[in-house]
């Protein structure tokens, strides 16, 4: 499939209109009695408004989105009393969710794309460009904000100019320094953690050295220890609590954002053991220590329903339950390995030696039927639960398949609450009210994720179509665009985009329109680009150059390192035979392969061997097999910087047939 070029010349309306979005606070907001008389709602206070956002929760996570493993009684008995979205959408990384409902504009907008909120800011007038890529990359790819930007007017200040308390309790991750806390973004009452993504222990105390020494509290934002032992999740739920019965007799917006069920996966080990002992019917899902978090997010639910049912506040809320992305699947793994040369008295080291205990080497959860997880454009990485209650208005118990994202709340609780919108601030959303309300539907053509991040791509999704455009191909994920029916294909199994180009070509012109009216920063030209030789692609700092006949991959800070997807798709044991030579490279050579069935490269997927490092020509042979068709091989013949020269590269059958070689004599 051929690539598209993402250029300058190719998105010149987009550049530069970033700062179309900067506007002032001249708006004032509208009393609280107006927004009263205007709302949606039975005459007396104006509504409250209560965002329950969990971290990492997967569309599946829960039993009323088909989970049979995870128990979340109170999460069930929200979805009994609310509208119950089945296409919700989230951003894959947290950060940019977090900003896109703040401000209700797409993250290509307001710039912060990934989750760097505890990241120190960009120098000012510094580019967002890095000066240049890995030579493997095409493009340079922008850098994501590092905070929301104090300019934007969020729905915080929007409710409090309006006359509403305005509370921020749990995880931020939208900016560093003080300056770009929530303090500063329309929230009086706060109880946060900087730097995020959250607290070094779940357990108070919470903030520690690595060293398992007390932290300064600067460390830990403004949070404040509790009994030695309390549980975070318990202490933010108090908290929460505490501010509603303070503002019982007034108008107030909460949220309440969890740092569970995201890392370090600190956890109540007696609900652990429980579920240890439990077996999911489905055969997905297994992890005990994230069913264990998961009923502690529950039951800071079940406190938060009760409290304002005990207070008779339940029908003058509206309440909004989120994830801010997919479910992760990949993180453990990941850092299971940095992770294996921690040592006792590391605050991480009871952290791990508990996971390792309950979980072993599963990932945190399994977003089955969905493809993939957390930080991918695929719905596992994407679809989320939302539901929204507002007894008296919603009908209890309904579902909805429109396709919304967080975009929507900004301008949903708007709406509601009868006040308008700010003047000079762009709302990319649209109100979900018509739907709530079961009159309308919403009024968008598309709805769009913006991802210029770790495996770069945008996607569009228009009715039940839905198109992954990346911006280069990648030796996983080769094909630059994909095209799906989520209807008949949930799981992204069948791309169709071969099949179907009058509908990838319209589905691009969206994207195309999508990028110029938001300032999307689009990805440049990579000055240190060098192409793939004979089908291999140099990973990280290594470049790859055919010389006399031989190809010479080199390092200067990184390991020799290289992959490929142009591979046959070959079952079965497969034998392959490399012959290289080298003086100066490291002692360890490692061959990785991937397979359709299991996409990437791990260490459960790899053959080591020994180079010689004599200078001479050498044959090396590993011996392995892939679960189904193979996808790619990656060689690592180096796991040091220096230089390794490769002749011959032959992959085959163990009875000798030769399925492919490359050479680089011609």
């Amino acid at each position: 499939m051929s690539e598209t070029r993402w250029t300058r010349r190719a998105f010149l309306g987009s550049l530069g209109r970033a700062a179309a979005t900067a506007a002032g606070c001249a708006w004032l907001g509208r009393s609280v009695a107006q927004a009263a008389q205007a709302a949606d709602r039975k005459p007396g206070r104006p509504p409250n408004v209560v965002l329950f956002l969990v971290d990492d929760m997967g569309w599946i996570d829960s039993t009323p989105y088909g989970s049979r493993y995870y128990e979340t009684p109170h999460i069930r008995r929200l979805a009994e009393q609310a509208m119950r979205f089945t296409d919700a959408y989230a951003m894959p990384l947290c950060s940019p969710t977090r900003a896109s409902i703040l401000t209700g504009q797409h993250s290509a907008r307001h710039g912060i794309t990934s989750a760097t909120g505890h990241q120190p800011p960009l120098p000012p007038g510094a580019s967002r460009y890095p000066e240049k890529a890995p030579p493997n990359r095409r493009y340079v790819y922008p850098e994501s904000r590092h905070y929301l930007d104090p300019k934007l007017v969020t729905l915080a200040e929007a409710l409090q100019g309006a006359g509403y308390r305005t509370g921020h309790f749990g995880k931020w991750h939208l900016g560093l320094m003080p300056q770009h806390w929530p303090e500063v973004q329309g929230f009086e009452t706060t109880w946060h953690c900087a730097p995020d993504p959250g607290p070094p222990s779940y357990f108070s105390p919470y903030g520690v050295h690595a060293e398992g020494k007390p932290s300064g509290q600067h460390k830990v934002g403004n949070i404040t220890d509790g009994p030695k032992g309390e549980y975070i999740a318990d202490r933010l739920t108090d908290e929460a609590i505490r501010f509603i019965q303070a503002h019982r007799d007034e108008p107030f917006y909460l949220n309440l954002w969890h740092y569970s069920v995201h890392g370090p996966w600190q956890h109540k080990e007696a609900y652990t053991a429980e579920f240890a002992e439990k077996r999911d019917p489905r055969g997905k899902q297994r992890n005990p220590v994230m069913a264990s978090m998961l009923r502690s997010v529950d039951e800071s639910l079940g406190r938060i329903l009760d409290t304002l049912d005990r207070l008779g506040l339940a029908e003058d809320t509206l309440f909004i339950f989120y994830s801010d992305n997919g479910g992760n699947v990949h993180s453990w793994r990941e850092g299971d390995r940095k992770l294996s040369s921690v040592k006792p008295g590391h605050r991480l080291y009871e952290t791990v030696q508990s996971y390792r205990k309950w979980a072993g080497g599963e990932p945190p959860t399994n977003n089955a039927p969905l493809r993939e997880g957390k930080g991918r454009i695929y719905e596992g990485g994407v679809r989320v639960p939302l539901m929204i209650r507002w007894p008296g208005r919603i009908e209890p118990g309904a579902t909805s398949d429109a396709v919304v994202g967080p975009i929507d709340v900004y301008p949903t609780v708007l709406e509601a609450l009868g006040l308008t919108k700010p003047d000079g601030h762009i709302i990319d959303g649209v109100s979900l009210m018509p739907v709530l309300r079961g009159t309308g539907n919403l009024e968008r053509e598309a709805f769009f994720i913006w991802f210029p991040h770790l495996i770069p791509a945008v996607s569009v999704r228009q009715g039940d179509w839905k198109l992954i455009h990346r911006f280069e191909p990648h030796p996983d994920y080769p094909d630059v665009r994909e095209l799906y029916n989520l209807k008949d294909d949930i799981g992204e199994t069948t791309n169709l985009a071969n099949e179907m180009p009058e509908k990838v070509k319209h589905l691009d012109a969206l994207i195309d329109r999508f990028v110029q009216e938001t300032g999307a920063a689009v990805p440049k030209p990579n000055p240190a680009y060098t192409p793939t030789v004979r089908d291999w692609r140099g990973r990280g700092d290594c470049t790859l150059e055919v010389r006399d006949g031989v190809l010479v991959m080199e390092s200067a800070k990184e390991r020799v390192s290289m992959q490929t997807a142009s591979v046959p798709k070959a079952e079965g044991p497969l034998v392959l035979t490399l012959r290289l030579r080298t003086r100066q490279a490291g002692r360890l050579g490692i061959a990785y392969w991937s397979s359709v069935e299991t996409p990437g490269f791990a260490p459960e997927r790899r053959c080591d061997f020994t180079p010689k490092t004599d200078g001479q020509w050498h044959d090396y042979t590993v011996t392995f097999e892939p679960a189904g068709a193979l996808a790619g091989l990656r060689l690592d013949p180096s796991v040091a910087p220096g230089r390794i020269d490769v002749e011959r590269i032959t992959l085959a059958r163990p009875d000798g047939a030769v399925l492919k070689t490359w050479t680089f004599d011609g």
